[in-house]
């Protein structure tokens, strides 16, 4: 590893001590402000510059920077926090200066970022990690209670309509954004571990809420809400170099179910995150997850072009389902059967069968295919289902489609949004669909008159 020209000891300890006083008066007294939280200031900032070379898998150094036991381990040379001593920390060392050692590549941290992890380290180093990355435990979680500040609005990787209709759950920044469905206001936020959202799912009953996510480069997330009173039952950690995708329950919600970047699908109990079934059947990240509609087995799709299904009640292989052609970028289980749609990185959208498979042949090289739509004109990001199984949903870049599935005419094409959609939710009654992603607007649409009804930001901007 090649290192950058250091600063003189003396200079860098001035310019570190300078940071620090910059950052104690931009917070005013740190023994009475809010501490400097591990999993909600400190993990972005090495998520984002750090973790490319610092992680299980790749661990440069012997150093892994992914998970705050991992940190306190140390790397090749020992240490690196000395609680309380950031200029003596090594994590706050090499990035600190005029000429920092680290990052090896890319731009240095910003004066900002490197005040967060030397306040982190004079603060005492603590770790703020929901328990659940540690043993996965089902104990009371903690949570950050400082609300994130917005400048701009996020993009919105994520959403969901509760079942009753009334709430409309939208993912920010650390935090869940319950707004009435109508666009009306904020009734709530709730704060997360994840940094970001991959996905968001109501149980069958609808009395529990999955957010699926983590720390992009990092670590992935579940937590898992009890709706009737906004409560965080549990928050599991996951250190795998990434966040967590497609989140699912279970039909009676007592699993969990989601793909990974290290290229396996995993299924966990909803109440304490123990492991339960690992598939390493991919050889690409793992982007789309559903069980079937009795919940004995799990549908899987990835990048790699595959989409499997995995039995769950014994040791038989994963069986193959599609004639690989496209990568996979997203999935949805219809509510009642076993058929799934997925979107494609060519812009289709598949709709297969998942039980009851039938073999290729050479005369019929996709036999479970149930229906191929027409192209949008970008990789499709997100397909959703109604809650009666009618209607589907399938966004791209600045394009939204709905279909009905009996005889799969196109019901409407809502195009002209600015930029990729990432997250689609319709209405439990199925007469509004919900899209949002890369401009931070909610657009709600009504699908009697196929009109845009309502555009919102769901956060509260502060200006600069």
């Amino acid at each position: 590893m090649s290192r950058r020209t250091a600063l003189p000891k003396n200079a860098f300890i001035g310019t570190l001590l300078l940071a620090i006083a910059i950052a104690r008066h931009a917070i005013a007294d740190p023994t009475t402000a809010p501490a400097v939280s591990f999993s909600r200031d400190v993990q972005p900032v090495l998520a984002q510059n750090c973790i490319s070379c610092h992680r299980p898998e790749k661990r440069k150094g012997k150093l892994d920077l992914t998970t705050f036991a991992a940190i306190e381990a140390g790397g090749k040379d020992g240490p690196i926090v000395i609680p309380g001593k950031p200029a003596e920390s090594a994590l706050v060392k090499m990035v600190g200066g005029d000429t920092p050692e680290m990052p090896n590549k890319g731009d240095p941290l910003t004066a900002a970022q490197v005040s967060v992890l030397a306040l982190w380290v004079e603060q005492g180093a603590k770790d703020d990690t929901p328990a659940g990355s540690r043993a996965a435990s089902a104990s009371e979680p903690t949570l950050p209670v400082v609300p994130t500040v917005y400048r701009i609005a996020p993009i919105i990787s994520a959403m969901a309509w509760s079942p009753d209709g009334q709430t409309l759950v939208i993912a920010g920044y650390h935090e869940l954004l319950l707004h009435h469905a109508d666009g009306s206001g904020l009734i709530n936020r709730l704060p997360s571990h994840a940094m970001r959202m991959t996905s968001l799912a109501f149980s069958t009953d609808g009395t529990q809420l999955l957010c699926a996510g983590g720390a992009p480069g990092g670590a992935g997330q579940l937590d898992v809400w009890r709706w009737n009173d906004r409560r965080l039952l549990h928050s599991f950690t996951f250190p795998g170099g990434d966040t967590l995708f497609s989140g699912s329950f279970s039909p009676d919600g007592s699993r969990v179910a989601f793909g990974c970047a290290d290229k396996t699908v995993r299924v966990v109990a909803a109440d304490d995150g123990k492991e339960q079934f690992r598939f390493d059947a991919h050889s690409d990240w793992v982007l789309g997850v559903a069980f079937s509609a009795d919940g004995s087995r799990i549908a899987s799709a990835g990048r790699d072009k595959n989409l499997k299904t995995f039995p769950l009640s014994s040791t038989r292989p994963a069986e193959d389902v599609n004639d690989a052609q496209d990568p996979f970028t997203c999935l949805a289980r219809h509510p009642a059967q076993d058929a799934v749609a997925c979107g494609c990185a060519s812009g289709s959208v598949r709709v297969y069968k998942i039980a009851d498979l039938l073999q290729r042949s050479d005369q019929k090289r996709d036999p479970n295919l149930v229906k191929e739509l027409d192209r949008l004109p970008a990789p499709v990001n997100a397909v959703g289902f109604s809650t009666d199984g009618n209607l589907l949903a399938a966004a791209g870049s600045g394009d939204v489609r709905v279909y009905k599935t009996q005889g799969w005419n196109k019901l409407a094409d809502f195009n002209g949004i600015d930029g990729p959609v990432f997250a689609i939710a319709f209405s439990p009654d199925g007469s509004r669909l919900a899209a949002a992603g890369y401009d931070g607007q909610v657009r709600l649409f009504d699908l009697k008159t196929q009109k845009l009804e309502k555009t919102f930001s769901p956060v509260p901007l502060t200006e600069r």
